[in-house]
């Protein structure tokens, strides 16, 4: 029995082998480093498929080495991977109309809340300050008496 579990444990050890790629020279491995370094996993997201296990990174890895055995440029490469998975796949996507629409609308809204904010504060002083300047009529200062006598005599009239 303990040799069948030490047999399933070796076999888990076998999977995960390191990546090893034979390169011409050593400027193809600098390359191929910097390539996979530069494009993103598009499973993991925050890394690169340089650093990345999943499995998606690892075919990734080896189609820019069977490019590059290929012949093709560094160019070419990221197109190829660029039309395969999309600009997420870069780390510094192309700017398109979309790309300048995400980063539009976050200035304007904070543009249109900053004019809506002093639109608001100026309507509040002019209101403020047209009230100061009001002056009541004489009917409206006999009206406001009136109310004000009626209210300290209701008070007085409570207490007694």
């Amino acid at each position: 029995m303990s040799f069948i579990l030490f047999g399933l444990m070796m076999t888990f050890v076998a999977h995960a082998t390191i990546d090893t790629y034979n390169f011409k020279s050593v400027e193809e491995e600098q390359q191929f480093r910097e390539l996979t370094g530069q494009l993103r996993c598009p499973k993991c997201q925050n890394n690169s498929i340089a650093d990345s296990n999943a499995p998606i990174a690892t075919d990734m890895r080896e189609k820019v080495y069977e490019l590059m055995e290929q012949g093709q440029s560094r160019q070419d490469i990221i197109n190829y991977m660029v039309d395969r998975y999309g600009n997420f796949v870069t780390y510094e996507p192309p700017i398109t109309p979309a790309t300048i629409f995400l980063w539009l609308v976050p200035v304007l809204c904070v543009v249109i809340g900053a004019a809506a904010i002093v639109m608001l504060s100026r309507r509040r002083k002019a209101s403020a300050s047209g009230a100061e300047s009001e002056t009541l009529s004489e009917q409206e200062k006999a009206r406001l008496q009136q109310l004000l006598s009626d209210k300290t005599g209701a008070k007085g009239r409570k207490k007694s």
